[in-house]
């Protein structure tokens, strides 16, 4: 999870409970999983802009990652991802470096969601690939994660989205969106088999959008 330096508090205080919540979640944290599966390319150059412990990056192959937590980094190091201390808001690489970037439940505790977009066209190839999987905040139950932040550690400090307000971030920052999926019609406590991925957003939690750099 990507956070801005205010924000990056409680992920360096509570990285062993951020870790235990993909033990303790398995269905949803592999029906995640699955969700970007389906998006992420399989080849090529990638970025994970708030790796956070890897738990993403790791599986799907994406090489390089991001955080301003050294706790968070220091796992994802150890899962074989090349890490480096940063944000998402002024990413420490040259232009055209990668070919795919990913976002995974980050865009909600950016300072500067719109300034993150700039950045990772910045730093991606023209025609490469940005996916962001993200909490759909008009989703059912991405309206009760807003309306209960403020009782998570991880969440008080989230700004949650909806899919329309990200595609037309996506838009205003030189993207062509052309793909959505979405996943967790219900709660992580409440699952307890995987969820297959669906097409579109609106009706579950967890929404994935990919976009191609026209840049």
């Amino acid at each position: 999870m990507a956070i801005g330096m205010a924000r990056d508090a409680a992920f360096e205080a509570h990285h062993r409970r951020y870790e235990d919540w993909f033990e303790r979640h398995e269905a949803a944290y592999v029906s995640e999983l699955l969700a970007l599966r389906a998006f992420v390319p399989r080849e090529g150059d990638g970025l994970e802009i708030g790796v956070g412990s890897g738990r993403f990056a790791g599986p799907l192959g994406v090489q390089v990652g991001v955080d301003p937590s050294p706790a968070m980094l220091h796992y994802a190091a150890k899962r074989g991802i090349e890490v480096v201390e940063g944000v998402g808001e002024a990413l420490p690489f040259a232009a055209d470096r990668f070919d795919h970037v990913l976002l995974v439940t980050t865009i909600c505790f950016l300072d500067s969601p719109a300034t993150m977009v700039a950045e990772a066209r910045r730093v991606l190839r023209p025609g490469g690939r940005l996916v962001i999987g993200f909490i759909d905040r008009d989703s059912p139950l991405g309206q009760v994660y807003a309306t209960h932040r403020h009782e998570s550690v991880f969440y008080l400090e989230a700004s949650f989205h909806s899919a329309e307000e990200v595609a037309a971030m996506l838009d205003d920052g030189g993207f062509r969106v052309d793909a959505w999926g979405q996943t967790l019609s219900h709660s992580p406590e409440r699952m307890r088999e995987i969820e297959p991925l669906r097409s579109g957003c609106g009706q579950c939690a967890f929404v994935v959008v990919s976009a191609i750099n026209e840049g």
